[in-house]
């Protein structure tokens, strides 16, 4: 059996919600490593990217995996330093709608929605909204959710909660996020 089928034929079962939140570094980049590990077995993922419009290093090299992935960010530019605009909420409205239709759709193996709670602890989408996700949901189908913050609700619907906690961040002497490392 060739590892494509091989990882197929493990995703016929039953796919997870997978949830990594919390304030340490990590979240996103858990999550473009299971990407990676997904696409390099030939599995369709798509990345939904809430709240962020901006270029990150990231989609340069996700770019180069464009036959196994798939990226769009709902997001215009990092409004966390701003306060959330009627466009902002807009944007991540949209990015729900066609999420659901491309969760739906079955055409990808795994979803990535990155930022997806803290778009909600903005209120730029709901709590609902998310566990809606969830609960339609193909069986098949790996969920990633990512975000600082997470409602007690999301933590209990997902099948692995990993909480990244900032011990030490160099953040904290004055260290901004550096090319190819934070961003």
């Amino acid at each position: 059996m060739n590892k494509e089928k091989e990882c197929r034929q493990h995703l016929k079962g039953e796919g997870f919600v997978h949830l990594y939140y919390g304030n340490g570094k990590g979240k996103t980049t858990a999550a473009m490593g299971l990407a990676l590990r997904a696409a390099g077995c030939g599995l369709q993922v798509y990345i939904a990217q809430f709240v962020k419009g901006m270029k990150y290093s990231e989609l340069n090299s996700l770019l180069k995996l464009k036959d196994n992935i798939t990226v769009k960010q709902y997001g215009r530019g990092c409004f966390i330093r701003r306060q959330a605009t009627e466009k902002d909420v807009q944007a991540a409205q949209k990015g729900l709608a066609e999420v659901k239709d491309i969760i739906a759709s079955e055409k990808y193996d795994v979803v990535i929605l990155d930022e997806i709670t803290i778009a909600e602890f903005f209120k730029l989408i709901s709590v609902q909204d998310i566990l809606e996700i969830i609960a339609a949901k193909p069986k098949h189908v790996e969920l990633v959710l990512t975000g600082r913050k997470a409602d007690v609700k999301i933590i209990d619907a997902a099948d692995l909660v990993t909480e990244m906690v900032e011990i030490k961040h160099y953040y904290t002497k004055g260290i901004e996020a550096r090319t190819g490392i934070e961003k």
